[in-house]
């Protein structure tokens, strides 16, 4: 069986689908991997390291995506490499199935059988496969990072020459996984941190990493769905989550959002009257830019300035850290494909490689299996 893995085109991203130590696991295991010259050079990864895991290097995406087996990407292919692909391919990559039908259709035009990763289902078993979970570790190390860049003030306690100087607060909007990463990090930079979350479970996890949970009264058990994802609130629910949120905020310094529901625009909690009660010079990093926001005054890819607060709204952040990113998104990856390729060929019959199908399954061709 044949593994491919092109060089990304979309614009920014750095990753690459596998990374040379997930590869070397891959070959040792009797699978072809053929990887695109210049694959990994965004992210860290030479030719040479490929070579030396055991891969092919081919010249061109051409050569690349039209060799049939399986196809390994990070982002959703473009118009040009779905009609490079083979009919009878199986393709693996990030998908957004909800914001790209046309993609999709196009891939079942071409008899490509296409796997979404966010579709990997939140069970115990596919954990180890989950690359939003791995991505969100990234983006929310790196949400304290860019907003500590953005403050005018240090995030830890200092005592100097010149008289002590007191820690930022810094205060987290969501406790899933790119949440308590930004939790830890923010911790370990020394700022007073504090966090909200509605899912029950989510107070522990907080305190347990030495912040403060906020707003214990909204918690509900009813406020988790299936997955250990937040439900969506309801208008009233909202209006108490906006009313507690703005309150704890008029006196942070920097405010970390990221919560997300699966399939749906991102639950505005922040609203514009909240954002002008903040002290000037404070900073919101909005990790859900990318599905519409949870602050009313985040742009995508912008930075927006609004009475004195700094707002910004990073999308994939996870390739601006390529390098560990890459070797997080390959070995899901690799143990995706653990339980894809039997016997040199591809089953579908498992129920992780099942939830993630978005096109009907593809009659391979011959040359799609060796």
């Amino acid at each position: 069986m044949r593994i491919s893995v092109p060089t990304e085109t979309a614009p920014h991203e750095r990753r690459v689908a596998l990374a040379p130590d997930s590869l070397a696991r891959l070959a040792k295991g009797g699978l072809e991997i053929v990887v695109q010259r210049g694959a990994g050079a965004r992210a860290g990864f030479s030719d040479e390291s490929y070579q030396k895991a055991g891969a092919t290097l081919v010249d061109d995406a051409a050569s690349a995506l039209g060799g049939g087996g399986i196809v390994a990407k990070v982002q959703p292919p473009s118009p040009v490499e779905i009609a490079r692909l083979e009919p009878g391919t199986t393709l693996i990559s990030l998908m957004q199935p909800g914001r790209n039908a046309e993609i999709v259709a196009a891939l079942a035009a071409r008899q490509v059988t296409a796997l979404a990763l966010e579709l990997v289902p939140r069970i115990t078993r596919a954990q180890s496969m989950d690359v939003l979970s791995s991505q969100a570790t990234v983006a929310g190390y790196k949400a304290v990072l860019l907003g500590a860049a953005e403050l005018d003030k240090f995030m830890p306690m200092l005592t100097t020459a010149a008289g002590n100087v007191t820690p930022a607060k810094v205060f987290i909007i969501g406790a899933g996984v790119a949440g308590l990463m930004a939790i830890a990090t923010a911790r370990r930079l020394g700022a007073i941190v504090s966090a909200f979350d509605v899912r029950p479970a989510a107070k522990e996890q907080i305190e347990s990493l030495g912040a403060t949970a906020v707003a214990a009264d909204l918690v509900a058990a009813s406020a988790e769905a299936a997955g250990g994802y937040a439900r969506a609130q309801t208008e009233e629910e909202q209006a108490r989550t906006k009313a507690a949120l703005a309150a704890h905020m008029k006196e942070m310094d920097l405010v970390i959002t990221t919560a997300q529901i699966p399939g749906k625009a991102a639950p505005r909690l922040v609203t514009a009257d909240t954002v002008r009660s903040m002290r000037s010079g404070s900073v919101i990093v909005d990790l859900a830019a990318e599905s519409g926001g949870n602050c009313e005054l985040t742009r995508a890819d912008e930075t927006v300035h609004a009475n004195g607060v700094t707002i910004l709204g990073p999308v994939n952040l996870a390739a601006s850290v390529p390098f560990h990113a890459s070797q997080m998104f390959g070995r899901n990856v690799q143990t995706l494909l653990g339980i894809l390729v039997k016997e040199g060929r591809v089953d579908l019959s498992d129920e992780v490689v099942q939830a993630m199908l978005v096109t009907p399954a593809a009659t391979p061709e011959p040359s799609a299996a060796s």
